[in-house]
This record gives C-alpha cells, structure tokens and sequence, in this order.
C-alpha cells in the first residue's frame, strides 16, 4: 500500500464518525507539486467515508494480499468473512446497510493523483477506488448482504504490479482503531524506507502533528493543546501501538518553526520482527486458492446475475443496486454448463430466442430452457470453425510451398552462374537428357529447360539452399 494508494487512504478517510457525513468539500494535498498532488471529491450526498469504510478498506487489502500472485483486479468475501475481518459479532439489517453505506462511500468518491512515472514523465490519473460494487441480497432492498465482490482501480492494480505494496501485520491491525491502523501503515513506510537504507538499528520519524491530522487522517481536527492531543485524541492510539512493541517510544514537542507541534517516532521490537518477516519475504510467485475459489463461488455467479439484469432491463451495472441469492444461485447452475466467458453470448442468444415466442424473461432460471440449444449452436459454430481453420491451414500450406518452389528455383539459379564450367556443363547434360528437349520441343522448351536446370542445381547442392523449415522460420521473422 505503498506511493500513491498510501497517500490516498491518507486522505480520503475521516476518522470522526460525527462528521464524517457532513465533509463534501474538495480535499487536497500537496497543492503545486506536480509529481505527489493528490485531489479526493467526497460524494456529496454520501460525505467523505468515514470510519467503517476505513476498517472496510483495511479488510479488503488483507484479502487481496491473501490472492498473492500475479495481481487481481477483484476481491470477492462473504458476509461471515467480512463480520471477522472488521470485528462485528452480530449481521442483522442494520450492519447490513452500514456496511452498504460504507461501501457506497468509497465506490462514489472521486480520485485524482499526479505523480512522476518510472521515466520521470509527469503523468496523472482519475479514478474512483472501487470502481464497481456487486452485492447479493437474500431477495429485498432490506436484506441482509450475503455476498459481494468489489474491483480495485487500474492504477491500484498498476501500482501493485510495479510492487508499490507492503505486507502489514493485520493481526495487530484488528486491535487498532481506525486512526491507530492509520498510524501504523503510515509508520510501517517510513520505518521501513529508513530501515532499508541503512539507517542504525532503531531509526527515528517526525512528521508535524497538523500535518498527520491532514495527510495521514483525513483531516483530523487539529488541536491547540499537547495535553489534549495526548489525552483525547492521537494519545491513547499511539500508547496502544508501543504496548504491542510496535513503538519504542514517541514524543510531542514544540515545532521549531511556524507554532504547533511535531511527534517523533522510535521503531519497537515487534516492527522490526514485523519488518523481517512481512516486508523482506513480500515477493509471492503465485495465486493461491483462496481466489480461484472466490472467483468460482463469489465473483462470477455475481457477475452473471448483474449482467442478465443489464441485458434484460438495459440499465447499466452501476444502477443496479443488488442482485438475489435465488438470482446467483441459478447463475452457479448455468455457469456448470456454460464458461463464465461464454456467458454474455448465451445471455444475447437466449433473450433472442425467448422474444421470437414473446416470453417476458423475469428472471434467469426461466432462461434454463435454452442451454441445450445453445449447447448445439456452440457445437455446430465450433465443428464450422474448426473446418474453417483446416481449410485455411491447408492454404497456407500450399501457398508456402509454392512461394518456397519460387525461392529455391530462383536461388538455384543465382547458384549456377557461381558455379564452375564443368559443372554448369554436367547440369546442363543432365537437363537435356532428362527432358529430352531439343529444336522440335515448341515454345515452352526453353522455359522447361530452365526449370529442369534450376532443380537439378538444387539437388546437387542441397548443402547451399536454405531449407524450407528454415526459410519459412526467416520468412515469419
């Protein structure tokens, strides 16, 4: 969560449930400087995301990291999933919308970045975090989710494929505020890019305090007073970071310059363990189970249900605001006999063949009755395409050998005229006595005479033409 996703975070969430609402106005950081600006446009109806979304947000990078390698675009979990990973024993229809709430409060908000590129050209993005939002409800508006898939940002993803991430300990996480995670991943960074650099054992950080409440906490009221500030506010969340050894110790002191404050940070034992064991082994080669099985279980049989909606009503995804777990179930069905890729195209088939008998599709089970005949139009495109491809193959192949027949005479030729007299001479009398060509053959005696000596060049010295596996290799080059 490394460069620009850490900065985001830094500013898009409010760490004041009370207020968090009521924040609309435009948020930026680093004003004027063209390679770190950093704008977030709250929704206006929704206000800027507050603290469930930040918990929210935590959670869905956990289960990310969880997929490992190559990077997916996706995370997929279950409503029980979600209950453990932001701490919530019960799931009625209260939590429910809270966390629909949470989700819309990230979906809707708007991301711009400006940044310098791995060639140090200016670059910027637009973006919104989550880009799409799936969610399966039991039946109504009022249900509890059940399950929900939400796609990351393709500048997200870019930045996690460019390895701008970091492996955190989210065990100790679960035992923080939202404002004492937020902390901790802003330290993790900058301990670990002081530590990596070779810094003595324990490196130091100090950031000024109004300049944490802006770019690390989303805008956190800026106190007057250290002894508030110790008491009410960043005190108890950092004393809890060095109980779990993740802190040596901070301090608040007086800035210098321009009043106000500065903290400054003393890595613990647990960050260094933390360090040694998440940071330096980050590198996963491969995905791991846990996201075929989402994907599998969660993602697709969503996606089909969101998309039959859109196809059926022609309201677009982003104006659907839930799917039915009737809904997603027959989806799992269909998907046992049609590829998830495939999907689109029996979906386009099946509502075309309902409408030519007038069958007002409700829902998708009622489109079952088409699979079979799908099934044998795939058969019956896939049989004529793979005769297709024979007939074309074969094509290619004839076409080959007559440009390579056109080849190999033509070098046979260039290779006579260097060849010496006597040979010429032996060729020339193998041509003659082959064809039988004399004064009485007609006008095309010359050209097969030619020819005649053209492959009997090229039988004779084999070792100096390009064969036709090699030539069609250079060819293809």
């Amino acid at each position: 969560m490394e460069n620009t996703l850490l900065r985001v975070a830094g500013a898009l969430f409010c760490h004041d449930a009370k207020r968090a609402s009521s924040r609309t106005q435009e948020i930026e950081l680093n004003k004027g400087v063209a390679d770190k600006n950093i704008v977030v446009r709250p929704d206006p109806r929704l206000g800027q995301p507050g603290p469930l979304a930040h918990k929210i947000f935590v959670a869905l990078i956990k289960k990310h990291s969880n997929y490992g390698r190559p990077i997916q675009a996706e995370v997929s979990f279950t409503k029980r999933e979600l209950m453990r990973l932001i701490g919530r024993i019960g799931w009625g229809g209260r939590h429910s919308e809270q966390l629909a709430r949470a989700l819309d409060e990230i979906h809707h908000a708007f991301i711009r970045t400006k940044f310098k590129t791995k060639d140090d050209r200016s670059a910027e993005h637009s973006f919104n975090i989550f880009p799409e939002v799936y969610l399966e409800r039991a039946e109504n508006e009022t249900d509890p989710i059940e399950q929900c898939t939400v796609t990351l940002a393709r500048p997200i993803i870019q930045s996690l494929q460019d390895e701008h991430f970091t492996c955190l300990n989210h065990a100790l996480m679960q035992q923080l505020g939202t404002i004492g995670q937020a902390l901790y991943m802003r330290l993790h960074f900058h301990f670990a890019n002081l530590h990596q650099d070779g810094a003595r054992r324990r490196p130091t950080f100090s950031k000024r305090y109004d300049d944490i409440c802006a770019e690390w906490l989303g805008g956190l009221t800026v106190l007057k007073y250290r002894s508030t500030i110790e008491r009410e506010q960043l005190g108890p969340h950092l004393r809890q970071l060095r109980q779990a050894n993740f802190l040596a110790s901070y301090a608040i002191t007086e800035a210098a310059r321009g009043g106000g404050f500065v903290i400054t940070f003393r890595p613990g034992a647990a960050f260094l363990r933390d360090y040694e064991r998440f940071y330096r082994g980050r590198h996963q080669s491969e995905v791991q189970f846990e996201f075929h099985n989402d994907r599998q279980d969660v993602s697709q049989p969503l996606k089909v249900a969101y998309l039959f909606l859109e196809k059926r009503t022609g309201r677009p995804v982003r104006d659907i605001p839930y799917v039915s777990s009737k809904e997603v179930e027959t989806a799992k069905e269909m998907l046992r006999q049609v590829i998830f890729e495939h999907m689109p195209d029996f979906l386009d088939y099946a509502l075309a063949e309902a409408k030519k008998t007038k069958f007002d599709v409700q829902t998708l089970g009622g489109l079952k009755q088409y699979l079979a005949g799908y099934g044998e139009r795939r058969a019956g495109r896939a049989a004529r395409e793979a005769t297709i491809k024979i007939r074309e193959m074969k094509e290619r192949e004839e076409a080959d050998g007559i440009a390579y027949d056109r080849y190999r005479r033509q070098a046979a030729e260039a290779l006579f005229s260097t060849l010496p007299a006597s040979e010429q001479g032996v060729i020339e009398d193998l041509a003659r006595e082959r064809g039988s060509f004399g004064s009485s053959q007609g006008p095309l005696a010359a050209t097969l005479y030619e020819i005649a000596k053209a492959r009997i060049t090229a039988e004779r010295h084999a070792d100096r033409i390009v064969p036709f596996d090699e030539w069609k290799h250079q060819r293809a080059a």
